[in-house]
């Protein structure tokens, strides 16, 4: 009787402990003020950290780490949450995840950490920053896991580690301070703030992932790629289409074909989940696939990197924020189908709406994690196990140009095409094997086994800081401790090769090779359906890395890099007197470094090569820069830095904001400039050199943006962004840069700010046009549409503004102006061109309808006017910093 009663005590007890442990954690209205999702009410990221905070004191499920600081040096944190028996073994549980994902192990020992380990799965928030709900759900989500006591959540907690990852502390901090520093909460609005909401990228940090330049990016990127490796991640993000409520998986096509199967199989499952938890709890207004624009095929988003790692990569878009809006009323969306089965109609929405949709979301997530762990952690290792195995014998990869090639081997056989009587539901008559085999079968068709950067190549340090992107996402490195021979090349020591029997392999693919982006039409005739963001993006093209495709395998001299360990160039400094070569970004970086010290800088006037006496040695020691011992030639110009303007508006320019990246990594002084200072006048006396990014110049159709408006008022702005405001104008801000020309000022357009050379009456015009009634018009995108891609340029090498350039360049290309010279314009030297489209199919990545229009158009021309020079360049060439191997174009227009 002792004995019962004793244990209905320590019951009682446990109970009454457990309920004081849940009220221990306090709720976010007791911190914050208001309950997440209240209307009109936003947390700051600094009420959000000290939150974070008291959850990881408070709750013995929480741990709080802090994975790196942000661009504007806030400290940026993840908050790993499950059951206090979990958090005991972290770094087992990590070990195993580890192990599966890198798949060395054999098929048994992956069963057996199937079983003993647990899903790990990301859940982030507030990426992009004006998107509110991402933040606040994050919030609401890691209270609820870190406080509550139901069976539901306490599965999870015991089979699932969470990861829950603030994306942007800076901008959450930015929004939601100018969203409440209005007193009248009715007055507030999610828009207007002064500068971008990630310090460089903005928009674009959800764009940074395969290159991880960005201090947010590289954090999060470690987490993901290098540390945990979770099975699924889930990136919040907002809005969904009109008159829906959210948008997630699974998605539309295409996706990339280096993907495995159970991948997109899986995405398929998580998306069910998600979208019946809504249906059952009475929550419509989910759509899916065609429903929404979002697909799989682009890499170097937070969600679709992961799936070139075998990561489960889930994405909603959903509508809300904190000012109460509107469900619109879109009768087509109204009708129920395979894409949208639960419509949502016309109501009054919430911010509250939106949360509590999250958070179910989420819950969906992770209790389909809870119930599938081991399968996911297996499926993990198996993706990356296939991954290996193709990679170690001959493959053969799907694409589009390999279909055509099956197709046009098939006509040439006199079978005809495979869709020649086609049905419905595919052809009516087989084709012969046979065609298949020519095509599938050819050793040339193979996919690579490996590929190797040759240590000898003119640029080996921006090669370096490409395959340390690779390392940064996971990608085993090997390099070569002795001189080797594969193919019949020789190679140097300190070579570097990449192998793709790993199990990032889709990732090792999707950074060398091509991307084939398939004809993706409407209908037959009909317009394109635009990619969802970019078509082609090989990072070795875009980044001018010199390396050998081996299609055979093949071995060596190599010395494995740790998972996760950058890489660090080895230059050494001899001699006296030193040249740096053009062709060397990291040139540029050293003598920028010189001039700040008053170092003496000299350039060839036949290459553009620098030259330094040996007073710049031990600058030259800490620049880390590949360089020779050689004399100044006689034809040389002394260099002197020039006074850089770089162009902004209120609000911030995405792609300016870029440039000033890049100026900050190469160590330009550059001055940010807003239309006012434009209109001002007087440009001459303070910069030798102004920079316009696209979207800065307007068109000379759009009337200079004379007649519209941008941007807030003035009176509803404080008084210190206000000389930010304005735009470009033909009235009054061309007349000024003309002067500034005039006087022998430099201007660099990129992009659609091109146009300037059109305000400015230069003889040149559209190139990708055609006659109708008599009349030039732009190409219609059903005979001409270029999204971005990599397209390959003729360079005139001789001119300094492309010195260091090799005759040809890979550039980075999306719609971009090209241009036909008119006249007497390169005859009376008024226009040189420096690069063109030689070639009638110069795509190398990504898709180019009716490329052959291109042929001959010029793509990239200086412009004398006045003293001063016109440098246009059509394609993006600073494009998200990713472009290293055209950065020497903007970086020759620097310097006096």
């Amino acid at each position: 009787m002792i004995k019962i009663h004793f244990r209905k005590l320590c019951l009682a007890f446990l109970i009454i402990s457990s309920s004081s442990f849940a009220q221990e954690v306090p709720s976010p209205k007791s911190h914050f003020g208001f309950s997440i999702g209240d209307d009109y009410q936003l947390a700051t990221y600094t009420q959000t950290e000290a939150y974070f905070k008291k959850l990881a004191e408070t709750s013995k499920r929480v741990k709080l780490v802090d994975i790196g600081k942000t661009e504007e040096g806030r400290s940026q944190y993840m908050l790993i949450v499950t059951s206090p028996a979990n958090l005991q073994k972290l770094e087992r549980y990590k070990a195993i995840s580890q192990q599966l994902a890198h798949a060395e192990i054999t098929p048994e020992q992956a069963k057996i950490l199937s079983q003993e380990g647990k899903a790990v799965v990301w859940i982030d928030g507030g990426l992009h920053a004006n998107e509110t709900v991402g933040a606040h759900q994050l919030i609401q989500t890691a209270y609820e896991f870190a406080s509550k006591t139901d069976p539901e959540t306490l599965k999870i907690l015991d089979n699932v580690i969470i990861l829950f990852t603030h994306a942007n502390p800076d901008g959450q901090e930015l929004v939601s301070s100018w969203y409440m520093r209005e007193k009248d909460p009715k007055k507030r609005v999610l828009s207007g703030w002064p500068r971008l909401y990630e310090k460089y990228a903005g928009h674009d940090n959800n764009r940074d992932f395969f290159m991880l330049n960005l201090k947010e990016t590289q954090n999060m990127g470690r987490q993901l790629f290098v540390e945990w490796i979770p099975q699924i991640m889930y990136n919040h993000h907002q809005a969904g289409p009109a008159g829906t409520v959210v948008a997630g998986p699974p998605y539309r096509d295409p996706f990339n074909y280096v993907f495995d199967a159970t991948l997109l199989t899986s995405l398929d499952a998580v998306g069910a989940a998600m979208h019946t938890r809504l249906n059952v709890e009475a929550k419509p207004g989910y759509t899916q696939r065609g429903g929404s624009v979002f697909s799989t095929w682009y890499n170097g988003g937070l969600r679709t990197t992961t799936y070139f790692h075998n990561m489960i990569g889930l994405l909603t878009e959903i509508v809300g924020s904190p000012t109460p809006s509107e469900i619109p009323l879109v009768p087509p969306r109204l009708l129920p189908n395979s894409d949208s089965p639960n419509p949502v109609t016309p109501r009054k929405w919430y911010f509250k709406n939106s949360i509590d949709y999250s958070v179910s979301l989420n819950y969906a997530v992770l209790n389909y994690a809870q119930r599938h762990a081991d399968e996911l952690l297996f499926n993990i290792y198996q993706m990356g196990k296939n991954s290996i195995d193709r990679g170690k014998k001959d493959t053969w990869s799907f694409s589009p140009k390999k279909i055509e090639a099956i197709n046009a081997a098939a006509k040439k056989g006199g079978s005809g095409s495979a869709d020649a009587g086609d049905s419905e539901f595919g052809p009516r008559r087989a084709m012969s094997v046979k065609y298949f085999d020519t095509v599938m079968n050819a050793p040339a068709n193979r996919d690579p086994r490996g590929y190797i950067l040759s240590a000898d190549q003119a640029d080996f340090n921006s090669a370096i800081k490409f395959l340390n992107a690779l390392i940064r996402t996971g990608i085993v490195v090997h390099k070569a401790t002795a001189p080797f021979t594969v193919a019949g090349k020789n190679y140097p020591a300190g070579s570097y090769v990449v192998k793709t029997d790993q199990a990032f392999r889709p990732h090792v693919l999707d950074m060398f090779e091509p991307q084939d982006h398939p004809n993706d039409f409407k209908y037959e005739g009909g317009a394109p359906i635009p990619p969802y963001d970019a078509a082609g993006w090989t990072l070795a093209y875009l980044m001018d890395v010199k390396f050998d495709r081996i299609q055979n395998d093949f071995n060596g001299p190599f010395e494995r890099n740790p998972y996760g360990k950058l890489l660090v160039p080895e230059n050494k400094v001899s001699g006296s007197s030193f040249v740096l070569s053009a062709a060397q970004n990291d040139s540029y970086t050293a003598v920028n470094d010189l001039l700040k010290n008053k170092i003496e800088v000299y350039r060839s006037n036949e290459n553009g090569d620098f030259y330094v006496s040996s007073a710049g040695k031990s600058i030259l020691e800490k620049a880390n820069v590949k360089l020779k011992s050689a004399s100044a030639p006689k034809d040389k110009t002394k260099v002197t830095a020039a006074r850089i303007a770089l162009w902004d508006n209120y609000g911030g320019s995405m792609a300016s904001g870029w440039m000033r990246f890049i100026m900050e990594q190469y160590h330009y002084n550059a001055t940010v400039i807003y239309p006012q200072d434009i209109d001002a006048g007087n440009l001459k006396s303070k910069y030798d050199v102004i920079i316009f990014v696209g979207g800065a110049i307007p068109s000379v159709q759009a009337g200079g943006f004379g007649s519209r408006n941008f941007g807030p008022k003035a009176e509803e702005i404080p008084e210190e962004y206000r000389n930010r405001l304005g735009r470009i104008t033909a009235d009054k801000s061309i007349p000024q840069l003309k002067n500034f020309l005039e006087a022998g000022g430099n201007v660099v357009t990129i992009g659609s700010s091109t146009s300037l050379a059109y305000h400015l009456n230069l003889p040149v015009r559209n190139a990708v046009v055609e006659i109708v009634n008599g009349e030039e018009k732009r190409l219609p995108a059903e005979k001409y549409y270029v999204p971005g891609s990599v397209l390959n340029v003729a360079v005139d090498t001789r001119q300094p503004a492309v010195w260091g350039m090799e005759k040809e360049a890979d550039v980075y290309f999306d719609n971009s102006p090209v241009f036909k010279l008119t006249g007497d314009a390169i005859t009376t030297g008024k226009i040189k061109p420096l690069m063109w489209f030689e070639s009638a199919t110069p795509l190398r990545s990504g898709w180019a309808w009716g490329q052959a229009y291109l042929q001959d158009g010029v793509t990239a021309f200086e412009a004398q006017v006045g003293k001063g020079k016109l440098l246009a360049f059509g394609p993006e060439i600073a494009f998200r910093a990713q472009t290293h191997g055209t950065f020497k174009l903007i970086f020759n227009q620097l310097y006096k």
